[in-house]
């Protein structure tokens, strides 16, 4: 088939590994920015995979949707050449002693929410110790085993040169697209292509279509510090504001150049590296992060772990997340024509399973 993808950030891509599995289509993907998606969402993201941590604020179906995406994100990975991108080594979610009754309340929402949660266990300071010795000094964590990460950096980076190098794959980088219909891509009001199927995975790029369709500013920092080794990512409770600290470990290990190639960041040799984030704005500001939020993340970072002052800030960044009023997925199919968008803040969590249900209804079927 002739295939047009429209909007390569993190679903265009998963979209597109997808459908070079099913056979031998052409796939040409349309993007408004370059093809290395650095300015998507999906590069912004940390990449967390918390089914479970997310249940407090979201529906059962997220929950169901994230396990299913655990299961399909390694030979996704794999295909697209990134074999050392995902970490199932669980999360720590842990709080302030004056902060405990929130804690424990948002466990026990989860608990009440699915079965599952049962096995999420608490954990003392020397349990804690045992399994991150840098956080042994919070008297009180839970420990969430069953979740993880996707380096959404190496990602969107292996992504980007496995797709360029299939000679089935036309790239149709810096190319603006007015509209969308059925077996149709309009670059303006009256010139079309045509196509076989047709996949909208724009974003807030589609909101010629979605009347309903918002943005969500989230802001992150990346830190690197050569005094921390956390391995897992963990979560700090706060009446205020929830951050989350993801381990990157050392993206430029093992190779010969002063900046890592995937992320285009200089890093420090002998760090380790973190991403802090994130806020949550009912905004569609793409300016970069404000000072309240920087003193917000930077200070609440700081009390997971003293050793956090001496970190060294190496980069921002901000962008918005496309969601509906309830904040859940929306998939429209049609014959000709497929529509996944929504994802809000569970870009990774819900991905794989997303667009494997958009398929299986629409082109698959």
């Amino acid at each position: 088939m002739k295939i047009a993808i429209v909007g390569a950030g993190l679903v265009g891509r998963v979209v597109a590994l997808n459908l070079l599995r099913d056979g031998d289509h052409t796939i040409t993907i349309f993007d408004k920015d370059s093809k290395e998606g650095i300015k998507s969402a999906g590069f912004t993201a940390a990449g967390m995979l918390a089914p479970f941590a997310e249940l407090e604020t979201a529906e059962s179906v997220i929950f169901d949707l994230g396990k299913r995406s655990m299961e399909l994100w390694k030979p996704l990975l794999k295909e697209a050449g990134v074999y050392d991108g995902l970490q199932i080594k669980g999360t720590i979610i842990t709080a302030h002693p004056q902060d405990m009754p929130e804690l424990e309340h948002f466990i026990t929402s989860l608990k009440n929410k699915v079965d599952e949660a049962d096995e999420i266990k608490l954990l003392n300071a020397k349990e804690l110790s045992t399994l991150e010795p840098e956080l042994g000094h919070h008297t009180q964590s839970f420990y969430l085993k069953d979740e993880g990460q996707v380096d959404s950096q190496r990602f969107i980076a292996f992504s980007t040169n496995y797709l360029d190098s299939m000679p089935n794959v036309i790239w149709r980088e810096h190319t603006s697209v007015n509209k969308l219909e059925a077996h149709k891509v309009y670059l303006d009001e009256v010139n079309d292509e045509i196509f076989d199927w047709v996949f909208d995975t724009r974003g807030l790029g589609a909101k010629e279509h979605f009347s309903d369709l918002r943005g969500v500013r989230g802001e992150v920092i990346w830190v690197e510090s050569k005094e921390i080794d956390i391995t897992r990512p963990t979560r700090l409770l706060h009446p205020r504001y929830k951050i989350y600290i993801v381990p990157r470990g050392n993206g430029c290990e093992g190779i010969d150049l002063d900046y890592c190639k995937d992320c285009k960041i200089a890093q420090t040799p002998n760090s380790k590296r973190y991403i802090i984030g994130a806020s949550e704005i009912e905004s569609e500001d793409m300016s970069p992060i404000s000072v309240r939020s920087t003193l917000e993340l930077m200070s609440a970072l700081f009390t997971v772990h003293p050793n956090f002052g001496e970190a060294r800030i190496v980069n921002s960044e901000t962008n918005c997340r496309p969601a509906f009023s309830d904040n859940l997925p929306r998939i429209e199919n049609e014959k000709g024509l497929t529509r996944i968008n929504g994802l809000y803040r569970h870009g990774y969590l819900l991905a794989p399973a997303i667009v494997e249900k958009a398929l299986n209804e629409g082109i698959r079927r």
